[in-house]
C-alpha cells in the first residue's frame, strides 16, 4: 500500500503526529460479569456518567444477499435481555438489506474511556406495538419527518424534501401525527459480544463472550 499520510492531511500534520497511547484502565476476566448484557449496561453507564459524545451512537453493518456491506451510525434506543434495538425507515437501504440478509454487526466506541464494544447476531423486527410506543414519545419534528423522507431514495434538491414536511404538517396539524406504516424498529438479537479496552504498547484487553447452543456465554480473552 503506497500511502502518503501528508499528501491526505492538513499541511504539517501527520499520521505520527495522530498516535495515541491508551492507558486508562483495565480489562480482566474476574472483572466482568456472566451476562454481556450486564456488562454492557455497566459500561453504558459509565460512558454516560464520563459525559461521552452520543454514548447512544453506534455503528450498524449490514450487508446484501450477495455479502456487499454498507456501514452507518443508528441511535441505541434500548437494550436488555432480548437484545439491542433501534428505529428506522423500513424501506431504507439498511432495511432492505437487513430484510435481505437479517445478520448485522454493531460498534460502539467511547473514546473518553479508551473503550469499545462490537456485537455481532441476528436481527428481526420488533412488534408493532414497541414501534407505536416509541413513536409517541419521539418530538413532532421528528414524526412528522419520518413521515416526509423516503428514506435513501435520491432527491432532486432540498426544497422537494422540506415541501414534503410542509404537505405532512398540513396533513397532521391537528391532533398526534400517526406513526407511518413503513417505520418501526429492529432488534439484534446477540449471539457475540466483544469488549474492548484500549492499553499501553497497543497490547489491549479483549474480552469476548460467545454464546453456547444450548444456551449460557462462554468468556474468553483475545490476543490484540
Amino acid at each position: 500500500m503506497n500511502l502518503k499520510p501528508k499528501a491526505r492531511l492538513p499541511m504539517n500534520v501527520s499520521f505520527l503526529d495522530l498516535r495515541k497511547e491508551y492507558h486508562q484502565q483495565t480489562l480482566r476476566e474476574a472483572e466482568v460479569t456472566a451476562d454481556p448484557i450486564a456488562q454492557f449496561q455497566k459500561w453504558f453507564e459509565q460512558a454516560v456518567a464520563a459525559q461521552a459524545a452520543h454514548p447512544e451512537a453506534m455503528t450498524l453493518a449490514t450487508a446484501t444477499q450477495e455479502g456487499k456491506p454498507s456501514a452507518r451510525i443508528v441511535l441505541l434506543k434500548d437494550v436488555d435481555e432480548r437484545g439491542f434495538s433501534f428505529f428506522t425507515n423500513y424501506e431504507s437501504r439498511k432495511s432492505r438489506e437487513l430484510t435481505q440478509n437479517p445478520h448485522a454487526s454493531l460498534v460502539f466506541w467511547w473514546n473518553e474511556l479508551e473503550r469499545q464494544v462490537r456485537i455481532e447476531g441476528r436481527v428481526e423486527r420488533v412488534p408493532a406495538h414497541e414501534s407505536e410506543d416509541y413513536f409517541r414519545t419521539r418530538p413532532r419534528g421528528s414524526q412528522i419527518g419520518a413521515w416526509a423522507s423516503a428514506q435513501s431514495e435520491a432527491l432532486p434538491n432540498r426544497e422537494a424534501l422540506e415541501k414534503s414536511a410542509k404537505e405532512f404538517e398540513e396533513k397532521f396539524r391537528e391532533g398526534e401525527v400517526p406513526r407511518p406504516p413503513h417505520w418501526g424498529g429492529f432488534r439484534l438479537i446477540p449471539h457475540t459480544i466483544e469488549f474492548w479496552q484500549g492499553r499501553l504498547n497497543r497490547l489491549h484487553d479483549r474480552i469476548r463472550y460467545r454464546l453456547r447452543e444450548n444456551g449460557g456465554w462462554v468468556i474468553e480473552r483475545l490476543a490484540p
